[in-house]
């Protein structure tokens, strides 16, 4: 008998390779906003973090309102063609929604194009409850959407796991109790070092490595 129940999943950078729609969604805002595109390391360190944060921080003296709506203009726009699923992550979910796992999204995205990327690859069904930006007030590393999705699925965390590609997902996991893998092809893993505090529980190559865990 598996020691896990329930598989939590993020959105971006482990479901789906969405680094090329991130980048030039910052790209545009910068040329926007500051007529001036900014160096991609510096971009990714904020994979994983709320974008109103990060726009706060980078746009300071630019009302939030026409920062998000520069960005989110341009994402809407290009989402559907420049997003694709990362390798054997179909098979990873159609293979434990067959063992009867319960499967949970958590995101930091917006519902809207979250749902777009899982009905354009036809993925909508594997998931029993998403939890995405607009469900909570609080986000990653803060354990609040873990323990919305817990409570979605009627799991609880100690029968639970979570895969995530930054160190948000892994922190938040933590913070809620929950069993974490990191998943190595994220791109954010070149910006994001710190895992000294809360280091993932383990580490996959491949998503098929998954099924070794449970």
């Amino acid at each position: 008998m598996s020691k896990f129940d329930t598989i939590l999943f993020d959105f971006d950078g482990t479901i789906m390779d969405t680094n090329n729609v991130i980048i030039m969604s910052w790209q545009h805002t910068f040329r926007t906003l500051e007529n001036r595109e900014e160096k991609v390391d510096n971009i990714v360190k904020t994979f994983g973090e709320p974008l109103e944060i990060t726009m706060k921080r980078f746009f300071p003296d630019v009302p939030v309102e026409r920062s998000l709506e520069t960005y989110r203009s341009f994402h809407r726009d290009n989402f559907g063609e420049l997003i694709k699923m990362f390798p054997g992550m179909r098979e990873l979910l159609a293979e434990v929604k067959k063992r009867g796992y319960k499967i949970g999204l958590v995101t930091s995205r917006l519902l809207p194009t979250t749902m777009e990327g899982l009905e354009k690859y036809d993925i909508i069904d594997y998931f029993d409850g998403i939890v995405a930006a607009e469900d909570t007030t609080k986000h990653k590393p803060d354990p609040e959407p873990v323990n919305i999705a817990l409570k979605k699925l009627g799991s609880s965390a100690g029968r639970a796991i979570m895969l995530g590609d930054t160190m948000f997902d892994i922190k938040c996991a933590a913070n809620a109790g929950v069993k974490s893998v990191l998943v190595s092809w994220s791109l954010a893993l070149k910006g994001q070092k710190d895992f000294v505090d809360n280091a993932p529980d383990y580490i996959i190559d491949k998503a098929e490595e998954l099924l070794e865990i449970l």
